[in-house]
């Protein structure tokens, strides 16, 4: 809405008009105007009692002539004159009575309300339709329209906020309806009413505006206002007024908050790109990380299922390996049990082979004593092979060498050669064991 609309202000007022132009009026305005009253121009006269005066004259005068009526020419020539007299009074009568029924008849439109006056003074108000009004000082001096919600826009220019900064314009609207038509022509008046209600229009958005700051100027517009209207109902009511609704369509800044507002209002959108990017972005990584978790989850879920595979041919394997065992441990104990069951028939058989053979000795004590030698023999054999044997050093005859030196020297070398050696290395060939050679 361009600044020459916003600062375009409804103008309320009344008009004096034709009872043909009312209904143009109320529902049209002229020149930008709101009309809700129209004083009619009457076309009611009192032109017509003068063919009811002159009539009446002329009827009392036929009436004269008829009774001085005589005989003879003269009587003639007054009854013919009275007879055209009381002719043409009927007839001024008759027009009198047709003027004074014509001028009675008022038509109010529809939708609005006559008041209806008697030497200036209201007497009533007429319903829309046909009235006659046969008083002839009675007339409808105004038409008012009480069924019409007006619209009325009052922008208020210059209105200060909270801070103190001056708005450009703040337009406010509002619908009006007019409940009493006598209280309302005879209290105010169109013209007045529209000096008032601007006023109070004025006080009523100044105080809004008081109470919002600069940068919450532009949540005026269709915030509720139901404040504003109960407070305008409350000063309007007196004259008969009744404000049916409004609201505020719109609000205009200062130019330069306007550019404030303006690179606010860029920097909010490029904040809203940026995050709507950021966004796109932060929902495209988050699509790119739930695929590398499905991945994931497909690779673990086919991880367990070789794991679960591997784990049941572990378990088949450890089952098979069991079995083996146990089939071996079968066998093996089959083996043992076999095993002992001949041990135990050969040691059975030979106890009872010892127990023949004791009692063989018990029968032959000569068998006896020749097995006790054997062993005796045996036994001694057994510890001659197992007992230390003598190391001979031989030294030649006459060298002379036979001092306790030389002994102690030769039984060290003695004692660092192995035993074994020495005994293979010393030992006579043609001498038994056990003798000792100088």
């Amino acid at each position: 809405m361009s600044t020459t609309q916003m600062s375009r202000r409804s103008v309320i007022s009344d008009a004096v008009a034709t009872w043909g132009d009312i209904a143009r009026l109320l529902r049209g305005g002229e020149a930008g105007t709101l009309t809700p009253v129209i004083m009619p121009q009457h076309r009611r006269r009192l032109w017509w009692m003068a063919p009811l005066w002159l009539g009446t004259l002329t009827v009392l005068t036929s009436v004269m002539l008829a009774v001085r009526s005589s005989d003879g020419l003269v009587g003639t020539a007054y009854g013919l004159l009275a007879a055209v007299s009381f002719i043409g009074g009927g007839a001024l009568l008759l027009a009198g009575l047709l003027w004074w029924w014509r001028s009675s008849i008022v038509e109010v439109e529809q939708g609005t309300q006559g008041v209806l006056t008697r030497y200036g003074a209201v007497v009533r108000t007429l319903d829309p339709g046909r009235h006659y009004l046969w008083h002839p000082w009675s007339r409808v001096d105004f038409v008012v329209d009480v069924t019409t919600e007006i619209p009325y826009s009052a922008p208020v220019m210059a209105c200060p906020t909270r801070e103190n900064v001056p708005l450009r314009s703040i337009e406010f609207f509002l619908k009006l309806r007019i409940t009493d038509a006598v209280l309302f022509v005879r209290t105010i008046g169109a013209g007045n009413f529209d000096l008032v209600l601007s006023s109070a229009v004025q006080d009523a958005i100044r105080q809004r505006a008081r109470r919002v700051t600069t940068e919450r100027a532009y949540d005026l517009r269709g915030s509720d206002v139901a404040d504003m209207q109960h407070l305008l109902n409350r000063q309007l009511s007196r004259y008969g007024v009744r404000i049916m609704g409004c609201n505020i369509p719109d609000v205009q800044l200062p130019a330069q908050y306007q550019q404030h507002l303006a690179t606010r209002e860029r920097i909010a959108k490029e904040r809203a790109a940026y995050d709507q990017e950021w966004g796109l972005t932060r929902k495209r990584r988050i699509d790119h990380l739930q695929l590398d978790i499905e991945r994931a989850k497909k690779l673990r879920d086919t991880r367990i299922v070789e794991v679960r595979a591997a784990l049941n041919k572990a378990r088949e394997r450890v089952a098979q390996l069991l079995e083996e065992q146990e089939t071996n441990a079968q066998r093996v104990r089959i083996e043992i049990e076999t095993r002992g069951r001949s041990d135990l028939i050969s040691a059975e058989n030979e106890a009872k082979a010892q127990q023949r053979l004791a009692q063989a000795y018990r029968d032959n004590p000569a068998v006896l004593k020749y097995e006790l030698a054997l062993r005796r023999l045996s036994v001694g054999a057994a510890l001659a092979g197992g007992a230390p044997k003598p190391i001979v050093v031989r030294t030649d005859s006459g060298s002379g060498d036979t001092s306790a030196l030389s002994t102690l020297i030769t039984a060290q070398l003695v004692a660092r050669l192995p035993l074994d050696h020495t005994a293979r290395t010393d030992r006579d060939p043609g001498e038994p064991d056990g003798q000792r050679m100088r």
